[in-house]
């Protein structure tokens, strides 16, 4: 049975849309997994007190894996890892042994350092907890979340080398793994332990992240291992081309630390249903995006290697155009079925009705970027399979200071111009409600991402002219049938309106008739424009899903 399964996720996967549609199809267990994870932290704590204390916890670790993590993340190293194996076995395992006791040491000294100097970072960079009775108990929780950047980073290291041999489904169980973690530790550690049972439920995630991809190394003989031989010419060269992908990763968690900073300082509750209506705009990002840009980016790397430009600019064109033709529509449902898919997600226990509308409104805001940052993961990817981390790096840093400024700019408007804020509050349905300033901060951060989106695209045009024409095609059809469909699932809210809708399975109903009815509605808008990438998935699905044969591991495992 374990080696049955083992040998299923250990299989090769070939071919752009069957590799991205698998992952895709795992990243939705994740999410799932993730939605009952956030399901069981609304039920238990609601949008309260100890539940923000948990996720201001995450911060510094959170900036320490975008910082020092990043050093060996796969968009990084794995051009690196396809070059150094092309010439031998050896050469590969040598440089894969030097990477992985270069970050080891780093990761272990830079963690120390945090543990030890945690007392006076947490209160000044969490400053809403300085004086709170609880920060002995979120010092506890960030020094426990210490090692979940140590064993992600590993995860990180790993997941280049079952990437490199086309093994996405070891790659793609890895979240699953992690949220299993951290629900395990909601339900059976927390009640013993409070809130630093939470964390260590994230390190037992970050730990099963890590651990899934080790038979399949083992396997296969290339399980980094501790090294003197270290070729620190080579290292050098690629930290030195990996520093603008770390600062660049950095300056975004940056800009979301200092969200989540001014998040503390407003009401109870605000780093809480930030963070809930953020884990809920991902889902998109993680299914759709990632998905995508995981499964290109090999080949995108192979082709710069190769010299093919052609073809590399056909297989962004093509990712692109996917990614908007699934983003859009999920975009558009998101923002018109939002207080369904919260009340339905987070809705029970001590998650009442007004945390719903809070948490609705900040998920509108955050799901206009929901295309922008899909685009932004592939077109990061594109540059970084040809060595180009400068060009994210500058705009990445530009977008960051664009978020910071954004929201305290956003804020002070709110706080001094009524009608800003009556205008806000009208908008997203959420008047008379308390805390509302909170939605500053979404607006900040997707004002800050179409910024960045805009800026990434014209960038990529410049190096590879023809690349927009196609893609805009996709994007006006995906646009023109996602605002009619839309339309029609906003009426299907009325239309539904007879089921229970005081009870939270009426309320699911109510939106998933409107959802079904917008998206036959979209589709047959489709079909009359003749969508070639409504064509392409029927195919992909046909052929390559449902009838594809699956290939033996070529390595038994355990």
């Amino acid at each position: 049975m374990v080696k049955k399964w083992f040998s299923f996720i250990g299989r090769e996967i070939r071919g752009l849309h069957e590799a991205a549609y698998l992952l895709a199809t795992f990243a939705l267990l994740s999410q799932a997994l993730g939605l009952v994870r956030d399901k069981l932290l609304a039920y238990t704590f609601g949008a309260g007190h100890q539940l923000d204390v948990y996720y201001a916890a995450f911060r510094i670790p959170d900036f320490l894996f975008a910082s020092v993590g990043s050093l060996v993340s796969a968009s990084i190293l794995l051009p690196y890892f396809i070059d150094r194996f092309g010439k031998g076995e050896q050469t590969g395992k040598d440089f894969s042994n030097a990477m992985f006791t270069i970050f080891f040491g780093l990761i272990v000294v830079v963690s120390a350092v945090v543990y030890i100097l945690a007392p006076y970072i947490v209160p000044h960079v969490i400053p809403g907890f300085a004086n709170d009775p609880s920060l002995p108990d979120l010092i506890t929780s960030m020094r426990v979340m210490l090692l979940s950047p140590f064993l992600l980073g590993l995860s990180n290291l790993f997941s280049s080398l079952t990437q490199m041999r086309h093994r996405f489904l070891v790659y793609a169980v890895s979240p699953a793994l992690y949220n299993l973690g951290i629900i395990a530790g909601t339900v059976f550690l927390y009640p013993i332990l409070g809130i630093p049972g939470l964390a260590i439920g994230v390190v037992v995630g970050a730990l099963l992240h890590m651990g899934i991809q080790i038979p399949f190394l083992m396997s296969e003989k290339i399980l980094p291992r501790f090294t003197f031989n270290i070729d620190w010419s080579r290292v050098k060269a690629i930290i030195y081309s990996s520093l603008p992908r770390t600062f660049t990763l950095s300056a975004n968690q940056l800009a979301s630390f200092v969200l989540v900073s001014l998040a503390s300082l407003m009401a109870t509750g605000s780093i809480s249903v930030f963070n809930f209506a953020f884990n809920l705009q991902a889902v998109p990002l993680t299914i759709i995006g990632a998905s995508y840009s995981s499964a290109v980016f090999p080949t995108l790397s192979r082709l710069y290697v190769e010299k093919n430009g052609k073809e590399f600019l056909e297989k962004m064109i093509a990712s692109a155009r996917h990614i908007i033709f699934w983003s859009m529509p999920i975009m558009v449902l998101f923002i018109v079925l939002r207080a369904q898919i919260v009340r339905t997600v987070l809705g029970a226990g001590k998650f009442d009705w007004a945390d719903t509308r809070i948490t609705a409104a900040m998920l509108a805001l955050f799901t206009v970027s929901t295309i922008g940052q899909s685009l932004i993961v592939l077109f990061v990817r594109a540059f970084y399979a040809e060595g180009k981390t400068s060009k994210p790096l500058i705009i990445n840093a530009i977008s960051a200071s664009f978020i910071v400024v954004s929201g305290f700019v956003l804020m002070a408007l709110f706080k001094d111009f009524p009608i800003f804020q009556y205008f806000i509050e009208d908008l997203l349905k959420v008047g008379g409600q308390t805390g509302t300033i909170v939605l500053t901060l979404a607006l900040a951060y997707s004002l800050g991402v179409i910024l960045n989106t805009i800026f990434h695209w014209v960038m990529f045009e410049k190096s590879y002219p023809g690349f927009t024409k196609p893609v805009l095609v996709t994007l006006y059809h995906s646009f023109a049938a996602s605002v009619i469909m839309g339309y029609v699932a906003f009426q299907g809210l009325r239309l539904f309106a007879f089921f229970p809708l005081e009870k939270v399975w009426g309320i699911f109903m109510q939106g998933l008739c409107s959802g079904v009815l917008g998206l036959i509605v979209g589709v047959g808008i489709l079909i009359l424009l003749k969508n070639q990438e409504l064509a392409e998935v029927w195919r992909t699905l046909h052929r390559k899903i449902w009838k594809a044969i699956v290939p033996p591991a070529e390595v038994e495992h355990l």
